[in-house]
C-alpha cells in the first residue's frame, strides 16, 4: 500500500485535520467532514492513511508499506 504511517493516533488525527483544512473541509451545510481518514492496523501496531492524488501536497511524499490482513477463517 502507498500512504503515510503514524506511531500514535494523535499524529494520524493531526494529519487528517491538515488534509481537511487543505481542502477547506468541512463545508457549512455539507456532509463531508474529512478528505481522507486514518485506519489502525492492529496486527502491525500503527495508524495509516492511504495515499490519494494531491495528498502529497499536504503530507509530503507517500511511502510503500505492508498491512497484515487478519485471518478471517480462524
Amino acid at each position: 500500500m502507498t500512504g503515510y504511517t503514524f506511531t500514535d493516533e494523535f499524529d494520524a488525527i493531526n494529519a487528517r485535520a491538515a488534509a481537511a483544512q487543505h481542502k477547506s473541509l468541512p463545508v457549512a451545510g455539507g456532509d463531508t467532514i474529512y478528505w481522507v481518514n486514518y485506519e489502525y492496523s492492529e496486527a502491525d501496531g500503527f495508524y495509516y492513511i492511504q495515499s490519494v492524488d494531491g495528498l502529497e501536497e499536504v503530507l509530503g511524499e507517500p511511502i510503500e508499506f505492508v498491512i497484515t490482513e487478519p485471518d478471517l477463517e480462524s
